[in-house]
């Protein structure tokens, strides 16, 4: 009995931080927390993060949500690795706009930097997904921290704690395997912090 109760918190525990750190929720806090930094004016920042938000959330959710209510989609985090072309394929071309939007604006460097981050990681989990469904959760956190950390300071190091713990969420969910969260976590990152760095 103690036995099936602890697995129960665990499966518990792994569906909240599924949950609370999805990349649908990092990548609409990500470019918010940069929009933010960067603004000198309310103005500012609903125009810089209106645009961010917008294009590299609000659309890319939206698809996400449509399919799942028209049966296309099996769920919101797609663990269907063969339905995970089109969603990723539009989510890319909507971030493509914004930061088309982005320059036109001409919003900082810094959040211009964090948008073509989106943008990278996005299409390097599309592209290996199209043979091997590498854990996107895992990329996408690791991504986020990556940039965090010279965005925000090195306080923001801490944020690896949780990067592990989502991708202890994906294993325990039976979602991925442990080679395709550390897959995720050594393209996320590096890609991530190299892109930034050299942009911002």
């Amino acid at each position: 009995m103690r036995g099936s109760r602890e697995r129960r918190a665990g499966a518990r525990a792994a569906r909240l931080l599924t949950e609370a750190l999805a990349p649908t929720v990092l990548v609409t806090a990500l470019p918010l927390i940069a929009a933010a930094r960067v603004s000198r004016s309310a103005g500012q920042f609903l125009l810089w993060g209106g645009i961010a938000l917008t294009f590299c959330a609000v659309i890319p959710i939206g698809v996400l949500v449509h399919g799942v209510r028209r049966g296309r989609l099996t769920d919101r985090h797609v663990g269907d690795r063969t339905q995970r072309a089109r969603p990723l394929s539009i989510g890319l071309a909507s971030v493509a706009a914004g930061l088309l939007l982005l320059a036109a604006v001409r919003a900082p460097a810094e959040l211009f930097a964090v948008i073509v981050v989106v943008f990278v990681v996005g299409a390097a989990c599309a592209l290996v997904n199209h043979w091997w469904k590498l854990s996107i959760h895992a990329a996408v956190a690791a991504a986020t921290v990556a940039v965090l950390v010279p965005l925000a300071g090195p306080a923001a190091s801490l944020g690896w704690v949780l990067v592990a713990a989502v991708g202890w969420s994906r294993v325990r969910l039976g979602d991925h395997t442990w080679p395709q969260v550390l897959a995720g976590v050594a393209l996320g990152g590096p890609l991530a912090a190299g892109t930034f760095l050299a942009l911002a």
